[in-house]
């Protein structure tokens, strides 16, 4: 058992321990106090509230629950001890709120991927839904034969995170940081937004629109590069008869394309050159950003480790993802049936899994990180926050250490399930791109 088991696993024989002084004198021997129960714990003063269950802990059902709570009177504690724990607790509450959301987007695409691959059985979580579904994929691919080639076409999600989130959110969780002026930058070639110059970078566009680059999505026009369906026109140099390419497609594709289109490209298009953008352009821009966002990782201001954490926690938790999209080829296949039918779902369904995979992927298991150090760094500290005076200061205490327990607890195991779930995404991922070799199991 880990050192950080054994020590939420104490915590409830702290309390008790802490509680047999006041429990040894209760009964017949102490004298009965008008209104209090007959045979409760009849105490002095704070003790006997305390005792009496009047000391109730406060409302840990948010984060934002969590920063209104009065640690201070409540509990005895001083200013900076109670911003501490707060922001502690606020990041351990919201990274389960994350954790849920990100095993709920895996159970809906995991399951049904599964499910139209033959998988049978209900899945409790979006992690078994998502190993039932590696093992779907390769039992799918057997039937493919041994010399099936499966090639996936991927536009990858595109996950923005609010810069005014984590502003907002440092100037209300650290006093030395004054609202307006947090400081907050985007790792660099990841900002977007709507650009008024020209941008260089990634132009995505809500509408197909004139490529002067590299499209990832569909074409109107002649294309040069990979096509996930059919290819009417050369393939490799060599009449392809209209159907898939296994190459590189010089015609029509009537599917997902990677590579440059003569016409309208529907998706996203990296920009050879400076250029203007008529979507949410990527990277940098001749002119300025409206409501930039971030594409990779939020930098936030100089602030307390905990409230990194929370913070962080919140700006991922509230990001926005448009969906992936994703062309299959398949060549080679024994069953030609069963290659449609392998396509069609896998292009349906994992979409979803791509936006944990890619779009939560090495930040959110960055983010896991911190909130588990946080919440391991403050577990062991929480009784020695308390400052009420003599035998009061314990019992106290005792009761804010009950208090933070549950949530404490589930943070840990949030932060662990995130990591867990983006693995098990990106195994997905892999599984259903891997050759025709694979073996059922």
């Amino acid at each position: 058992m880990s050192k950080r088991a054994l020590r939420i696993a104490s915590w409830p024989v702290v309390v008790v321990s802490l509680a047999v002084p006041f429990m040894v004198h209760c009964g017949g021997n102490m004298p009965s106090v008008p209104g209090n129960v007959p045979g409760a714990n009849n105490l002095p003063g704070p003790l006997n509230d305390v005792a009496g269950g009047a000391l109730s802990c406060p409302d840990f059902s948010s984060g934002d629950a969590v920063m209104k709570a009065d640690l201070v009177g409540s509990f005895k504690m001083d200013a900076e001890g109670s911003a501490k724990l707060k922001a502690g607790l606020a990041a351990a509450v919201e990274i389960k709120g994350f954790s849920d959301k990100i095993d709920a987007d895996l159970k809906a695409a995991c399951a049904p991927l599964a499910k139209d691959l033959g998988a049978t059985g209900d899945f409790a979580t979006g992690h078994d839904a998502c190993k039932a579904a590696v093992k779907a994929l390769s039992d799918a691919r057997v039937k493919l034969g041994a010399n099936v080639k499966v090639t996936l076409d991927i536009q990858p999600p595109h996950c923005e995170a609010s810069m005014s989130v984590m502003a907002d959110c440092a100037a209300k969780c650290d006093v030395k940081i004054k609202p307006g002026e947090a400081k907050v930058e985007c790792e660099p070639g990841k900002l977007s937004g709507e650009c008024s110059g020209e941008c260089s970078g990634e132009c995505s566009a809500s509408a197909a629109a004139k490529c002067d680059g590299q499209c990832s999505g569909t074409c109107d026009a002649a294309m040069t590069g990979s096509c996930s369906g059919k290819c009417t026109g050369k393939c490799d140099g060599k009449d392809s008869k209209g159907v898939t390419c296994a190459g590189t497609c010089d015609g029509k594709c009537d599917a997902q394309v990677h590579g440059t289109c003569k016409g309208q490209c529907g998706g996203s298009c990296k920009l050879n050159a400076t250029a203007k953008c008529g979507g949410t352009c990527t990277g940098s821009c001749k002119g300025e950003f409206k409501a930039p966002k971030c594409t990779g990782e939020v930098k936030p201001p100089e602030m307390s480790a905990d409230c990194k954490a929370k913070c962080n926690t919140e700006v991922h938790a509230k990001a926005e993802c448009t969906p992936a999209s994703v062309g299959v080829r398949v060549v080679g296949a024994a069953d030609l049936k069963a290659a449609e039918h392998y396509k069609a779902v896998v292009e349906k369904h994992l979409p979803g899994v791509l936006k944990v995979a890619i779009g939560i992927g090495e930040n959110g298991t960055k983010v896991a990180g911190q909130v588990t150090t946080v919440v391991e760094g403050l577990e062991g500290s929480v009784q020695g926050m308390v400052h009420a005076e003599g035998a009061s200061a314990a019992t106290t205490g005792a009761k804010l250490v009950q208090c933070v327990t549950a949530p404490f607890k589930a943070a840990i195991d949030s932060a662990a399930s995130i990591k867990a779930n983006v693995n098990v995404s990106v195994e997905v991922k892999a599984s259903a791109s891997a050759s025709g070799s694979a073996k059922a199991g």
